[in-house]
C-alpha cells in the first residue's frame, strides 16, 4: 500500500513518512526492479525494537560471560546448562532454546566433533584438550539474542587452537562486508574464502538468521555463497554470523537417537562463533557476542 508523504509512517514511529522511511522504500523498490532480493518490511526493526533487542542482548552477553569464568576441566555440560538457567532467569531472561520445538536444555554445548546442537548432559564430562561451542539464547519481553563462543579446556592441541583463532577471524571477515545496501553474498563469500584458504571446510546445510522478534526469522544466512547475490542487507536488518567452520571435510550428520546433535561426518574437529548483527546506516552494530 502507498502512504501519503505527510501521513505516518509504516514502522510506527510515528513520524511523517517523508521524514522516516521513504527513501529508504524508494531504494528498497528501485533494488527490487533490478531483481535483487529484498528484505520485507516485517524484519526491519523500528528503534523502539532495536532498544528491546538490546536489552535482551545485555542478558546474553552477561551469561556468556558467566560461562567463561566457571568452565573448566572436569566440569559437565549440565552444569553448563543449570549456570545458563540460573543466570538467565536472575537477570529476568528466559533461555530461547529451552522447549523450543522439543529441544531439552536452556543452551547448547557441542564438543570437538560436534558441529552444533549438541545436548548438555550429565554424561558429557569436558577434559583436557576438548574445544567446546557454548551457544546461548535469550528471550527479554519478547525480545530474541542469540549468541555463541567458543571455549578451549586446558592445554589443546596446535591443530584444535589454529581451528578456534581461525573461525573466529573467519567472523571478522564477514563483519568487514556487512555494510548498508550490500548484500549477504557479499559476507557469505568472504567468510568462505578464508575458511578455505587456511585449509578448512565450511557447512553447508546448517546457516545463521534473522533474529529480534522470533527466535528465527528471514533471511537464512549461508557461508559458501558468491558476492553480489543473497538478500540486501538493509539499515534495521538483524541476523546471526556463524559459520561452522570443519578441520575435515564439510559433510554432516544428525544424532539418530535424539536427532539434534550435529556431528562431522569424518569426525574431525568443528568450530564455531556467533555474533548478532544490526545492519546501521553507515555499517553494523554487534548487538551480541
Amino acid at each position: 500500500m502507498k502512504i501519503g508523504r505527510n501521513e505516518p509512517c509504516w514502522c510506527g514511529s510515528g513520524k511523517k513518512y517523508k521524514m522516516c522511511h521513504q527513501k529508504f522504500d524508494e531504494k528498497i523498490e528501485q533494488l527490487k526492479s533490478r531483481g535483487y532480493k529484498v528484505p520485507p518490511r516485517n524484519i526491519i526493526k523500528t528503534e523502539e525494537q532495536i532498544e528491546g533487542m538490546k536489552k535482551s542482548a545485555a542478558i546474553n552477553i552477561a551469561v556468556l560471560d558467566h560461562v567463561t569464568d566457571c568452565i573448566k576441566e572436569g566440569m559437565t555440560t549440565e552444569e553448563i546448562d543449570q549456570i545458563v538457567y540460573e543466570k538467565t532467569t536472575a537477570m529476568g531472561g528466559i533461555p530461547a532454546t529451552l522447549n523450543y520445538q522439543g529441544f531439552p536444555k536452556s543452551v547448547c554445548t557441542s564438543i570437538n566433533e560436534q558441529v552444533c546442537h549438541g545436548i548438555p548432559s550429565e554424561a558429557d564430562i569436558l577434559k583436557e584438550g576438548d574445544i567446546v561451542n557454548v551457544d546461548c539464547s535469550t528471550i527479554l519481553n519478547g525480545y530474541f539474542s542469540d549468541s555463541s563462543r567458543m571455549f578451549c579446556i586446558g592445554e589443546i592441541s596446535e591443530e584444535k587452537r589454529r581451528l578456534v583463532n581461525i573461525t573466529r577471524e573467519c567472523v571478522k571477515k564477514g563483519l568487514e562486508q556487512v555494510k548498508p545496501w550490500g548484500f549477504l553474498g557479499d559476507m557469505g563469500q568472504a567468510v568462505h574464502d578464508y575458511a578455505y584458504a587456511n585449509g578448512y571446510t565450511v557447512v553447508r546445510e546448517i546457516g545463521g538468521h534473522g533474529i529480534g522478534l522470533e527466535f528465527h526469522e528471514e533471511p537464512w544466512v549461508g557461508y559458501n555463497s558468491e558476492a553480489g547475490t543473497e538478500m540486501v542487507m538493509a539499515p534495521g536488518m538483524t541476523f546471526t554470523i556463524e559459520p561452522m567452520v570443519n578441520m575435515g571435510k564439510a559433510e554432516i550428520y544428525v544424532d539418530d537417537k535424539n536427532d539434534w546433535t550435529v556431528y562431522t561426518q569424518d569426525g574431525k574437529p568443528s568450530a564455531q562463533w556467533e555474533v548478532m548483527v544490526l545492519v546501521t546506516e553507515d555499517g553494523y552494530e554487534i548487538l551480541s557476542y
